[in-house]
């Protein structure tokens, strides 16, 4: 085989035209939709990372949110621990003193009571001793009659 350059020639010309028209009507196209596809996925890219940063940064708002309630929580309960204790002692106080105040009147009562009663007592003996000695001076009695007489005064003290 023989080489035959205008055949070459020919060949390269009709390759440099097929070149030109591929490239202004295929490749340019085709390149342009290359390029946009490519810029779709880098800002698919941009758009999944941005979403995974908000998402980290809500999981750390939820998570110090947790935190918070948490700590409230504490303290709410931390207070009402604090308010029952005040509030137990107030009871026992209150009732301590309500109960030394019943005491103490009781035996205020008791005190006026035992009083009343020796006031009575002594006005009773005061006149059963005058009736023993007006029964004495009515009487002159001797020894046995004045026991029975001091007998009979005792069982009536006693019984009184």
């Amino acid at each position: 085989m023989a080489w035959i350059w205008e055949s070459t020639v020919i060949a390269m010309v009709a390759f440099g035209v097929l070149y030109w028209l591929l490239n202004k009507y295929a490749f340019g196209p085709l390149f342009d939709v290359m390029e946009k596809r490519r810029q779709l996925v880098l800002e698919q890219m941009n758009t999944a990372e941005n979403s995974r940063k908000a998402a980290d940064q809500q999981m750390e708002e939820q998570k110090l949110a947790l935190q918070q309630a948490r700590k409230e929580a504490y303290e709410i309960i931390e207070q009402s621990r604090t308010t029952s204790s005040k509030q137990a002692e107030e009871i026992v106080q209150t009732a301590k003193s309500e109960a030394s105040r019943l005491k103490d009147d009781a035996l205020k009562d008791i005190e006026s009571e035992k009083n009343k009663a020796i006031a009575a007592l002594r006005t009773e003996v005061g006149g059963i001793s005058v009736k023993i000695a007006s029964k004495i001076i009515e009487k002159q009695v001797d020894e046995k009659s004045q026991e029975q007489l001091v007998g009979q005064y005792l069982k009536e003290v006693g019984n009184k």
